[in-house]
């Protein structure tokens, strides 16, 4: 399975780690713990079997779009098959237009069910994982607010790459040229 993630900015990855960092100190699921060089804070937009030729034109011309200013709007929790706390973003018209480009493309060459829905337009929720979990409730009942630094007011999504799920591999979709 091939993601297609954008990366925040310098100052905003910082955030990011730090708050990894205090869960992980704190004994809690923190992305922290993931020592892989590919981990780094990110915003999932889509997943799908492979990009094909069709879907990678498209993903460059979202590329071009970058950066994109964004805003976080404070902790949220998802009870998915696994429990996740993390960072909400707003979803306004800009990043969700963005999403839907890059849905619109993953879909067009891809059989549906192999799409994640969660990531489904309507139904994605912009954010950024701080801690995962397979232990359901992992987080409820913590005074995580108080145990995390602010969220940065407003960041950028600077890059837009890719994981493979398979074989580890990162990488970056650059616009046309």
């Amino acid at each position: 399975m091939r993601t297609v993630e954008l990366l925040l900015d310098d100052t905003a990855q910082l955030a990011v780690r730090e708050a990894w960092r205090r869960l992980a100190d704190a004994g809690l699921p923190s992305q922290a713990r993931h020592r892989s060089p590919t981990n780094s804070p990110h915003l999932t937009l889509a997943a799908c079997p492979e990009l094909t030729a069709p879907i990678r034109w498209e993903l460059a011309e979202v590329a071009a779009a970058l950066p994109l200013p964004v805003r976080f709007t404070g902790v949220v929790r998802f009870e998915r098959p696994t429990s996740v706390l993390a960072w909400a973003l707003d979803c306004d018209l800009a990043l969700a237009g963005l999403h839907r480009r890059v849905w619109e493309a993953v879909a067009s060459d891809s059989p549906p069910e192999t799409l994640n829905p969660f990531h489904e337009p309507g139904r994605w929720s912009p954010h950024i994982t701080l801690g995962r979990t397979r232990r359901a409730g992992a987080f409820a009942g913590r005074r995580i607010p108080e145990l995390l630094p602010a969220p940065p007011l407003s960041a950028r999504l600077t890059t837009l790459r890719s994981y493979d799920t398979q074989t580890g591999a990162v990488e970056v979709l650059e616009p046309r040229t």
